[in-house]
């Protein structure tokens, strides 16, 4: 790809992202069981007058929901694409390697264990992600480890995992209200106090990962020419994975466990710009965003008045798109 290409292509992706996220998130905020005019909104937003109903609709309901699934999306679809260069490894995501079922354990514990302390669920999120990622990195440095057997792993820390939480809910049913729906990811009943403390969290680490795109560029190089460059690459690798569970644990304590976010979204991205992680992060953490809205917002209107959770549908999206990755891995080599 000529430099020319890479620019032009870079550009065209970046206004398509940002025009479909405007688009989705206005349409968010107007589309729903109770219909919100453009009128109301901007009287909301300019301080004119408006319907106390239309009031509390967009403000009690639809900015935490939308707010959420950006914040969820842009978390979620970072963490993928940090996982899949620090390991090497494009079958990986949060979800398909653990590290969500395992967040998603801790929340349910400290739920459990503390309640009435929502803060405490971000960091315990976060240390159930990290403790998931340190036990897939250890496997992933095994002599002759496939990408194959790391992402067969993190099936089973899942399923570990996921016996956890079902035992935690059936010795204490009342651990997590809305538990049905935090199990298999959802944005319903969500308000800012549940989500001030995460979103914290996951502005500070898309910040902090969109300054480390040149060093995954590195590490993307191979260890021999990472080392060379001056790089502890395992510092590195275990950083990067800390922040990657970081972000994931964030996103997994208020809207559950969402899925395939982070496999489905950087891999859309690469295949327009290609690999270079200082623009594939951005862009990732938009389209992420996008994707979230979009899909809650489907599964919002398409039974409507009935709401299916969001993680439902993407479910539906992402278990195809990984059965194709599997096998186009196999046809080129599990590496």
């Amino acid at each position: 790809m000529s430099p020319l290409r890479g620019k032009s292509s870079t550009l065209v992706a970046t206004v398509a992202i940002s025009g479909f996220l405007v688009l989705v998130t206005g349409a968010a905020f107007f589309v729903g069981s109770s219909s919100v005019g453009f009128g109301e909104f901007w009287a909301l937003i300019s301080g004119g007058e408006i319907a106390d109903s239309a009031r509390s609709i967009l403000l009690n309901v639809r900015f935490p929901r939308v707010l959420a699934a950006l914040l969820a999306g842009s978390a979620l679809a970072v963490a993928g694409a940090i996982i899949q260069s620090v390991l090497n490894n494009p079958l990986a995501s949060p979800n398909i390697i653990g590290i969500n079922s395992g967040a998603g354990l801790a929340v349910l514990l400290t739920s459990s264990m503390f309640v009435g302390a929502p803060y405490l669920q971000p960091i315990a999120a976060f240390g159930g992600a990290l403790l998931t990622a340190l036990i897939i990195f250890a496997i992933s440095l095994g002599t002759n480890t496939s990408r194959l057997t790391v992402v067969l792993a993190g099936i089973a820390l899942s399923t570990i995992f996921g016996a956890g939480m079902n035992a935690i809910l059936i010795v204490n049913p009342d651990a997590y209200v809305g538990a049905s729906t935090f199990l298999v990811g959802g944005l319903a009943g969500v308000t800012m106090g549940k989500i001030v403390w995460s979103a914290i969290y996951v502005v500070g680490g898309l910040v902090l990962a969109l300054l480390l795109g040149d060093k995954l560029n590195v590490l993307s190089l191979g260890d021999t020419t990472a080392h060379s460059l001056g790089m502890h690459v395992g510092h590195w690798r275990l950083g990067l994975l800390g922040l990657a569970a970081l972000l994931s644990g964030a996103a997994v304590s208020f809207a559950g466990l969402l899925g395939f976010v982070g496999l489905i979204v950087p891999h859309m991205v690469k295949f327009i710009v290609g690999h270079n992680n200082r623009i594939v992060l951005p862009l990732s953490a938009a389209l992420g965003a996008g994707f979230v809205v979009f899909s809650d917002l489907a599964a919002r209107v398409i039974f409507a008045p009935y709401e299916m959770p969001v993680g439902i549908l993407m479910a539906f999206l992402g278990g195809p798109f990984f059965v194709y990755l599997i096998l186009r891995n196999r046809r080129y080599g599990d590496g």
